[in-house]
């Protein structure tokens, strides 16, 4: 079977590409992770009839994370990657990153984490490697354009290209890419944007693929356990250092520690303080002093964050805005008291106060679907 007779004729992927001349004069570079998404996204580009390069960027230990799935960018998952581009006759190469991942992720994670911040690798992951690398290996291979097996949409507004929030909410990836610059957003293609994930499933069938039904990483790639202060120690073991459990409003100390890479803002269990007349939460990690303040949920309302090394995707709409401030939440509106874009620092203020806002973790923008920007918050009021 061709590459072009993999799927339903009534599927246009040529359009979901969007090539700029006829495919088969055009080369698509593919950014293969190794999962169920990036393959099928290699799948519809060799279905277009254009030349095909899929690229892997190893950028952990392969050995630790052989035998485990879902490592993305390691062990088996290269494996994956290799098979299904030897299945669909592509060319697939990987380059060794391991080192500058370590060093722009692993490492900033850490501090992050040691400075009491509640940090947000896969975006870190997707201003560096991911894309800044892949997009300029992509580019002197001579690409037409990178694709990648982001749930995100790729829009052509009337500035040039925007980017929305994925078509299924569910799989919307678009707060871990808006570090995505204009630059980057003319070249790289989001194919499966406005496709929901059982459909992507039935793709990966038809194609024969043999990561069909692997299952999804549920866990950032270099903590597949979860366990985020293991990892933390043995990069910077000074984190385990015990303190004092302090409430925020009287000073008073409440107990003791481990250290304050075992916390993050907004947590309620495993404090070990009972005996309370009200619950406490997280309301702030003082690192400098190994202290972890607590305090009641209302402590957790912030009215403004300010937000630092902001980016501006497109032109800054002149209407309603609003901001997601963790991964899972849902935008809230807000307006904006100051530029954005260009690396300025900036603030965000919450119509209502909203609750959770931690240093560290990304404030994005939207401007209904369309994803407007944003920045790392750097502290909140």
């Amino acid at each position: 079977m061709t590459a072009q007779a993999l799927f339903d004729s009534s599927l246009d992927t040529a359009a979901l590409f969007d090539l700029p001349r006829p495919a088969a004069e055009c080369r698509i570079v593919v950014a293969m992770s190794g999962g169920v998404d990036s393959s099928v996204v290699a799948a519809l580009a060799a279905a277009t009839g254009a030349e095909v390069i899929g690229i892997t960027l190893q950028l952990y230990d392969y050995g630790a994370a052989t035998g485990r799935k879902g490592a993305c960018c390691a062990g088996d998952d290269i494996s994956d990657a290799r098979a299904v581009a030897d299945n669909l006759g592509i060319a697939h190469y990987v380059f060794d990153h391991e080192s500058a991942f370590r060093e722009e992720v692993v490492e900033q994670f850490a501090d992050d984490y040691l400075s009491g911040k509640t940090p947000v690798p896969c975006i870190r992951c997707n201003m560096g490697p991911k894309f800044t690398d892949l997009l300029r290996m992509a580019k002197e291979l001579g690409a037409d354009c990178l694709a990648t097996g982001h749930y995100v949409r790729r829009v052509i507004g009337a500035a040039g290209p925007e980017l929305h929030r994925a078509l299924d909410p569910a799989r919307d990836q678009s707060y871990f890419l808006y570090a995505t610059t204009d630059q980057q957003l003319d070249f790289i293609r989001y194919p499966l944007g406005g496709l929901p994930k059982t459909q992507v499933r039935e793709l990966a069938e038809q194609a024969g693929l043999r990561n069909a039904a692997k299952p999804d990483s549920q866990d950032i790639c270099f903590v597949p356990d979860g366990d985020y202060a293991k990892i933390v120690r043995s990069i910077r073991p000074e984190g385990g250092q015990p303190g004092a459990i302090v409430h925020a409003q009287t000073g008073e100390e409440l107990g003791q520690h481990k250290g304050v890479i075992h916390y993050t803002v907004g947590q309620r269990r495993g404090l070990e303080i009972g005996g309370l007349a009200e619950p406490l939460y997280v309301v702030g990690l003082d690192a400098a002093k190994a202290q972890v303040l607590v305090g009641p949920k209302i402590m957790l309302a912030v009215h403004s964050a300010n937000i630092i090394e902001t980016n501006r995707i497109g032109p800054l709409p002149d209407a309603p805005l609003t901001a997601k401030v963790r991964s899972l939440s849902k935008p809230v509106p807000i307006t904006l008291d100051g530029p954005l874009g260009d690396g300025a620092a900036t603030t965000i203020r919450f119509e209502n106060p909203e609750f959770g806002v931690a240093p560290g973790q990304a404030a994005v923008i939207y401007c209904g679907e369309r994803v407007v920007g944003g920045g790392w918050i750097d502290s909140t009021d």
